[in-house]
Formats: structure tokens, C-alpha cells, sequence
């Protein structure tokens, strides 16, 4: 089978994790900050605050919104539950916007579609290593005076016109396992607002600004050294990453174009997508429902996800909710029940990516 994500670590990685057993000081310290200050140049922020996870970065920029009950945040139906999640635990009630068929994110059209008078923040969610349409979005977010929250977990150096993901706004990253980089369980929030990177590095260490000096009801959301230490590495290399992911990507688009049934992702002009999933779409033209279409490929050797089965609201926990307000979504519904995510990552050889293709034609061709 060939995997849909691999997730290796080098020499670089166990030296750099030994170093930190070896000095003891294994919670949050130098490595964390030196991540800081490296992933805040790879964004192209001013700040970069490191947090334990991706939820509790999204956590922690609603929170230093002083959002109140009742206030509504704007987001995307086609995302992980986590963006989902922590709007409801930031206390703010969900709503949403339909997506763009080309990118799979919202757009400054459909979310001012979905303004209404209790919107305080735009939460836009750049899906699969692209980044949505950011600028006409900030400027949709100033015109109302609403907050900006941007959901990057899966763009770590994604760009728009050469600015980073996550810097438009108050940028929120996660490094789990599989992410392009990974230390683990991460988060990172990204801002060049001095107030906001203060009041998120108190919030992080329980209200502290120093010890038993409490400004706030805070929290435990320290990353440790240990896992920035995994991290470290791959930032060096993550350059040559990106080039992999991408030469990747150009190639299975180049041999899934013309397969009726299959409409292969398209990097939007302008924008640097780091392709953290190959998502391609399986329409009715194929002659097959989606299912039966992932059961050929696994059947063939080669590993896919549905990345995400339904929208993020459409689950029992969610139902009759007053904090979770749904309308109609067209597109995102018709997406939603064509996706799959085909391997993209750099550890694949010329021969795997065509038996890729090969099985994806195959698959989509059989009745």
C-alpha cells in the first residue's frame, strides 16, 4: 500500500531531542522560543506564539477577541471539527459561509453573504496546504470592523502574493503528527499586533506575566522544548519539502487530466499552495459513488482519505444547537460527497506516482 502521509524523523531531529533530555529543562524553553522566532520568519509575522495543539491555537485567538454570548463567528461548513469546536468553546456562536469549487475555501463574496448584525470575526480556513483568497477577505473584515481569525493549520508557508497564511490576520497553525511539519501536538499563533502577542503569551501560562502574578484567568497552553526540538529541523529543510509536495502534485495532475469522472486540484495564481492534501473529485461522470472509488484504489495499492466525509456540522452533537446556526450551502454540499486525497507527500518515487495515476484511471473507468 501506498501510504497517504508518511511522517519520518533524521539524525537531525534525535540530536537536537537528546540535547533537551540532556539539559534538563524539557518544558517550555530556549527551543520554544527559538521556534518562535523561526516560524514567525517563515509566516512573515512580527510574533509567533507557540501553544500545545491547533484547537487550542483557534481557542486562544477567539479568546483574545472578548468575544461575548451570542456573538457570531463566520466560517467554512468544509473543515475539520476542530475549527468547529473551538468557536463554541471560545463561547461564540457558529455560522457559515459557502466555499469556492476551485480552492474548496470561503471567499469575501460568500462570507458577506453571511454577515449579519451580531458577526464579530471572519474565521477562514485554507484547506489542503492553499491558502483562501486572503486580502479581498482582510479588507471585507476592516470595512465591518470585525475580527480576523485565519484557520492555517494545514498551510504551514502557504502564500498570496507572497504573503504568508496566517499573517493577514491573526494566523493559528497545528503541527499533529501529519501535518508537513510536525512536532507531535503543536499549535502556533502568528500576529504582528504587540497587545495581542502579550495578552496570548499570558493567557498560555495560566494568567502569568510573572510567576504568581496573575492578570487573567488563564491556561496551561505551553508547548514543550521537546517538541520544538522535533520541529527545529524541519524547518530547516522544509524548503526542498514544499518543491517535493508540489513536483508531486504537477506531475498527478499532468497524468489525471482528460479521465472522465476526475477533476484534479488547481493551484490558484498567485498563491503558493504547499499541498498538504492532493484532493481530487470524483462527480457523477464516473460511473462509480465515491465509496466504491476509494475501495478500488485501497484494492490497487494506494492509500486515500475522504478529508471530510460531511460538512463539519452535520453530526448528531451538533443538531438543534442555538450556537450552531445552519443555512444552505450548496456547493459545499455537492463537494463535500466528491473528495478524495490522494498521496502527495515527498517520500514518493516516479513509479509509485504513476501507479497512482494508473490505479485512479482504472478505478474511475471500471462499471
Amino acid at each position: 500500500m501506498i501510504p497517504i502521509t508518511v511522517v519520518e524523523f533524521g539524525t537531525a531531529e534525535e540530536e537536537l531531542v537528546l540535547q533537551v533530555l540532556r539539559s534538563g529543562n524539557v518544558a517550555q524553553g530556549p527551543m520554544v522560543a527559538r521556534f518562535e522566532e523561526e516560524f514567525a520568519s517563515l509566516v512573515g509575522t512580527k510574533h509567533a506564539v507557540a501553544v500545545n495543539n491547533g484547537t487550542t491555537a483557534l481557542v486562544a485567538a477567539l479568546q483574545v477577541l472578548d468575544l461575548e454570548p451570542g456573538d457570531e463567528v463566520l466560517t467554512t461548513p468544509f473543515t475539520f471539527v476542530a475549527t468547529l469546536n473551538a468557536i463554541l468553546e471560545a463561547g461564540a456562536t457558529a455560522t457559515f459561509a459557502d466555499i469556492d469549487e476551485s480552492d474548496f475555501n470561503v471567499t469575501a463574496k460568500t462570507l458577506s453573504e453571511g454577515l449579519t448584525e451580531r458577526t464579530r470575526a471572519l474565521l477562514p480556513v485554507h484547506l489542503y496546504g492553499q491558502a483562501a483568497d486572503t486580502a479581498p477577505i482582510a479588507a471585507l473584515a476592516e470595512e465591518h470592523g470585525l475580527g480576523l481569525i485565519e484557520d492555517a493549520a494545514q498551510s504551514h508557508g502557504a502564500t498570496v502574493d507572497g504573503r504568508g497564511a496566517g499573517s493577514f490576520g491573526i494566523g493559528t497553525f497545528s503541527f499533529y503528527a501529519t501535518k508537513n511539519l510536525t512536532t507531535g501536538e503543536g499549535g502556533m499563533i502568528t500576529t504582528d499586533d504587540d497587545d495581542i502577542a502579550d495578552r496570548l503569551r499570558v493567557l498560555r501560562n495560566q494568567g502569568m506575566r510573572a510567576r504568581y502574578q496573575y492578570e487573567v484567568a488563564g491556561h496551561n497552553y505551553r508547548l514543550t522544548d521537546l517538541q520544538a526540538a522535533l520541529v527545529l529541523p524541519q524547518l530547516e529543510r522544509y524548503p526542498s519539502v514544499i518543491a517535493s509536495r508540489q513536483a508531486n502534485a504537477a506531475h498527478l495532475t499532468a497524468g489525471l487530466m482528460g479521465i472522465e469522472g476526475i477533476t484534479p486540484p488547481v493551484a490558484a495564481p498567485g498563491r503558493q499552495h504547499v499541498w498538504h492534501q492532493y484532493t481530487i473529485r470524483v462527480d457523477s461522470t464516473a460511473g462509480i459513488d465515491r465509496e466504491a472509488f476509494v475501495e478500488r484504489l485501497h484494492a490497487g495499492g494506494v492509500g486515500a482519505g475522504i478529508y471530510y466525509p460531511k460538512l463539519v456540522f452535520d453530526y448528531d452533537c451538533y443538531r438543534g444547537r442555538e450556537d450552531v446556526r445552519v443555512g444552505s450551502y450548496p456547493v459545499a454540499e455537492r463537494i463535500v460527497r466528491e473528495v478524495v486525497s490522494l498521496p502527495v507527500h515527498p517520500h514518493l518515487t516516479t513509479d509509485q506516482l504513476d501507479h497512482i495515476i494508473a490505479t485512479v484511471a482504472d478505478a474511475a473507468a471500471r462499471s
